[in-house]
């Protein structure tokens, strides 16, 4: 646990097994974790996967929690949705999956550790992380990356289509 609770930002991505419904799923169980609150969810965003195109597209969104966790607790947690929505970890990257849940930014921490670095790694590069984040955090500085506004702006967004009107 922290000293308090820390706004952290979690990616949800799919592209196996309905993924609309996996990540609204997902977003109902962030919101069951202990300590933890959902404060505000993006809609939700089709796009091609980011590497082989032998695969379903994605879908995706940013969700903003309110969490008492520490980093690695939260870390945890978001591993065991994966789990208990059929995601298996077998090594490889890119790959199709049920679900796919990342923390973007926890707080105003940067934390580079075995298995959890945050802000996470591409963050900078990736309109399906950037083009949800930016609608529900517009005026976030990503610790070390600056605002998000401005890494926004140096994406192709056009790749993404909001499919739905999930944003609260």
């Amino acid at each position: 646990m922290t000293d308090g609770a820390r706004i952290a930002y979690i990616g949800l991505g799919s592209n196996l097994n309905d993924p609309v419904a996996q990540i609204l799923q997902a977003l109902k169980s962030l919101q069951a974790l202990p300590a933890t609150s959902v404060v505000r969810h993006s809609r939700l965003y089709r796009n091609p996967p980011l590497g082989p195109q032998d695969q379903p597209d994605y879908v995706n969104a940013v969700a903003a929690v309110s969490t008492e966790l520490d980093a690695v607790g939260l870390l945890s947690a978001v591993q065991s949705i994966e789990r208990e929505q059929g995601r298996t970890r077998d090594g490889g990257r890119w790959g199709p999956r049920t679900l796919d849940l990342d923390i973007l930014v926890y707080g105003d921490t940067q934390i580079d550790q075995a298995g959890l670095r945050v802000p996470h790694p591409g963050i900078a590069e990736r309109p399906f992380v950037l083009v949800p984040l930016a609608e529900i955090a517009p005026e976030l500085h990503v610790p070390g990356l600056g605002a998000v506004a401005s890494l926004l702006r140096a994406v192709d967004r056009s790749s993404l289509v909001a499919i739905d009107d999930a944003g609260t």
